[in-house]
């Protein structure tokens, strides 16, 4: 009878558990991944990074919520110094294409979002997920050149902006 109540337990703790995932490093390739935008359209990951001086890729675990408003549009306030920097930014989490666009357009966030509904991207970073509900941890990462230079793998919020440009100034 007692094992129950440890099963039951042992159930709801696995739900908010991280799956372990291998994150990409400093100095390791950024992968060459596509994803789906907020539009639909698909995006080669190494075209963004080849067009722009940096790339910055973060994950969030799920479009409207606090954190991830906050981080988005942190990126959004800070958008032209970033730009002006030079930095390309796409924004990642499981969330579909019509959500991914309804976060866009309800914040005005000027850059790209992806609809990761498959996990590919997520996974080709190594991001961790929440296994039940299959949302990515927060984590971000700045590319120059294809290279990691930069990960921030507890994904500033309200800051996110601030941190990238903060590492970019002390290049």
């Amino acid at each position: 009878m007692k094992l129950r109540p440890l099963l039951v337990i042992t159930s709801f703790l696995a739900m908010f558990s991280f799956t372990r995932a291998e994150p990409l490093k400093v100095g390791d390739s950024a992968p060459a991944v596509s994803g789906v935008t907020e539009t639909g359209a698909k995006l080669a990951f190494a075209d963004v990074y080849a067009k722009q001086p940096y790339t910055l890729v973060y994950f969030y675990p799920k479009a409207d919520s606090p954190g991830c408003t906050a981080q988005g549009c942190s990126l959004r306030d800070g958008y032209e110094a970033l730009t002006q920097k030079g930095v390309a930014v796409i924004g990642v989490s499981h969330d579909d294409v019509d959500a991914q666009k309804a976060f866009k357009d309800k914040y005005h966030l000027p850059f790209t979002l992806i609809a990761d509904h498959d996990g590919a991207v997520i996974s080709a970073f190594g991001v961790p997920t929440y296994p039940v509900v299959g949302f990515a941890h927060r984590q971000a990462y700045l590319i120059k050149s294809g290279k990691i230079i930069y990960t921030d793998y507890r994904g500033t919020t309200s800051t996110q902006a601030e941190a990238i440009l903060e590492v970019i100034a002390a290049q």
